[in-house]
């Protein structure tokens, strides 16, 4: 059971926590489809193709597992394999990924997440720990975090715990005193009980819970988080 008095911090997933990511990221594409059309047709039409576009980001990936943690390399180098292999001008690459880069910031938060934050962050140092290549200051919400990191910029994804701790580290506290929120089970709430916090899983569908360990609570929105620590 969560334990309000021992928290002292509070880091949490953006993507599926605080917005639906997936109605963002396939935008991005639509947005990103249509630019390579007026300028990479040829790249345009093999991207329009799933199975195609997904097997170039596979190719990538096992090409450079050192950097398969990187989310917005991945897409950027993806889409530039796809330019070579449509022969059109990879030099594309930079500009079309800032296209897409824009679109997937154009988030649209849950109805709770921004009240929620702005009740949190006047109680609590809030951390951004994101698997992600969300920006918070490009989302519009630096005003509520004290810190950001991510897997893109500290080069270890959750579940590590030197992902965990490092968010710890961001607002000088110890993981012990950290309560981690988040909707994955396997990468947040298993991840930030291995790194020694305490754990909250966001479960907005109302899944079963499918693991030994449990975490300290679940909630189905960030406003029933917030009742939690009142």
């Amino acid at each position: 059971m969560l334990d309000p008095s021992r928290v002292r911090a509070i880091s949490l997933d953006l993507d599926d926590t605080l917005w639906p990511i997936w109605p963002t990221i396939e935008r991005a594409e639509r947005v990103l489809n249509a630019w390579l059309q007026q300028r990479a047709p040829a790249t345009a039409e093999l991207f329009a193709d799933a199975q195609r576009r997904l097997a170039l980001r596979e190719q990538f990936v096992q090409s450079r597992p050192d950097v398969a943690h990187d989310l917005s390399t991945v897409r950027r180098e993806t889409i530039r394999l796809a330019l070579s292999h449509a022969n059109d001008n990879p030099a594309l690459a930079e500009e079309a990924f800032e296209v897409f880069f824009a679109e997937r910031h154009q988030v649209e938060l849950y109805d709770d997440a921004l009240p929620s934050l702005r009740w949190l962050a006047q109680r609590y140092p809030l951390v951004a720990l994101s698997n992600g290549n969300a920006d918070v200051v490009r989302v519009g919400l630096s005003g509520v975090f004290t810190a950001s990191v991510s897997a893109t910029t500290f080069g270890k994804a959750k579940p590590s715990p030197e992902i965990f701790d490092a968010a710890a580290q961001a607002v000088g506290v110890s993981s012990a005193e950290v309560l981690h929120v988040g909707d994955d089970a396997h990468l947040d709430v298993l991840g930030a009980l291995g790194a020694g916090m305490q754990a909250v899983w966001v479960n907005r569908t109302a899944h079963p819970w499918s693991h030994a360990v449990k975490p300290h609570g679940t909630v189905a929105s960030l406003t029933e988080l917030c009742d939690l620590l009142a």
